[in-house]
């Protein structure tokens, strides 16, 4: 065992193990935090080519995390009396949301900060499909710039779910047009407003938010694989609850390196790069409120239910986190985040007192992996998914 592994947690490390060798997961990663101080513990390769392991500190795409930066820097640009948290759309961004049915008029930041706003489900968009969710199209797209008007023209270009505030619907559009609120506010880039308002404060030194054209790291970090992909010919339009099984790839080719990659298709949603321990400060803070002033806490954790929303069914939302009542009844705060080849579990008790955080370097041994060490740690099931 390396010299930075930790002893003990004997179901978590088997839990670990049963992800990598049954589950099929090039590696996985676990830390914890409680009144016993850290504890790390890994399973499987950091890089299957060179056979390097995992390593506590490594530089992590946290996906979905993002959104709770992108509050986080809203919330604190209110906090300064910069912008109002009820300000509508329209207000910062004129004429901007007004396709397929949108009313900018009507969306309020705290609806797009709480998937609230109508949105429909970004990833979904027909255009994302055809770029990244097939092989040969990848290829061809994997370094695509996208500009924050092409982010906010994707986050339009089909119709809404439902009337601003009516109900919670996953969106990563939501989270670009909060970037883009941001812009028009401070006059700096959304990247430097993020580290300004939050990444400097909390002195996290391994967390950015890539800029547009960055396709990678800036510190050690593990390779990242994906599988998930429809079958080469596949129209994503021709793909629907019913048939999708049998429009996927077949689950025995291997997996695509996909490491450098442009995560600007997420702008504000899906492109916050951060470590382990950094991602535990950064929750511990948004659960126990030492960051955020106490009206901006507070609106943080106003939360939503997520049922009905083929999405978590046993969650509440905030502000670009959530609330996960476990199957014991304990409720956990934080949030996750899955994105091509990666995946991230940070959470911990609403007294911030043990956090769990968990990295795996794919996109399809995921939340079952998740499942077994929120077990091991807590003692219930977490995920709970509204199919």
């Amino acid at each position: 065992m390396a010299e930075f592994e930790s002893p003990g947690r004997q179901k978590v490390r088997e839990a670990m193990d049963r992800a990598v060798k049954e589950m099929g997961a090039p590696s996985i990663v676990v830390q914890v935090q409680d009144d016993n101080g850290t504890w790390f513990g890994s399973a499987g390769l950091a890089d299957t080519v060179t056979g390097a392991r995992r390593v506590p500190g490594e530089q992590l795409h946290t996906g979905s995390i993002s959104k709770a930066y992108t509050a986080a820097t809203v919330l604190q640009l209110v906090a300064e009396g910069r912008l109002g948290i009820d300000d509508t759309v329209d207000k910062w961004l004129p004429g901007v949301m007004a396709r397929n049915g949108y009313d900018g008029t009507k969306v309020t930041i705290r609806h797009l900060l709480s998937n609230t706003s109508g949105l429909f489900a970004t990833g979904m968009a027909l255009e994302f499909q055809r770029r990244y969710m097939i092989r040969s199209a990848l290829a061809r797209h994997r370094f695509d710039v996208w500009q924050p008007e092409d982010v906010l023209d994707l986050a339009q270009s089909e119709p809404p779910v439902g009337q601003p505030g009516e109900r919670f619907w996953y969106s990563n559009g939501g989270f670009a047009f909060a970037a883009a609120i941001v812009e028009q506010v401070t006059g700096n880039s959304f990247e430097s407003e993020v580290d300004r308002t939050v990444v400097r404060p909390l002195g996290l030194k391994n967390t950015f938010m890539r800029h547009r054209e960055e396709t990678g790291y800036r510190g050690r970090h593990p390779r990242a694989y994906s599988k998930v992909f429809l079958k080469e010919g596949v129209r994503p339009e021709d793909v629907r609850p019913d048939n999708w099984p049998s429009m996927l790839e077949d689950p025995n080719l291997p997996p695509l390196d996909v490491t450098e990659l442009n995560t600007s298709a997420g702008w504000g949603a899906a492109n916050a790069v951060a470590s382990l321990d950094e991602l535990m400060v950064f929750f511990r803070a948004m659960i126990t409120g030492a960051l955020l002033p106490p009206d901006q806490h507070r609106d943080m954790w106003t939360t939503v239910s997520t049922k009905g929303s083929h999405w978590l069914a046993n969650a509440r939302y905030g502000l670009g986190l959530y609330e996960l009542t476990l199957s014991n009844g304990l409720t956990l705060r934080g949030g996750t985040g899955q994105s091509m080849g990666t995946c991230t579990f940070t959470m911990g008790t609403t007294d911030g007192k043990h956090m769990l955080a968990i990295h795996t370097n794919n996109d399809w041994a995921t939340f079952p992996a998740f499942d077994e060490i929120i077990k091991a740690e807590f003692g219930a099931s977490g995920f709970a998914l509204e199919l």
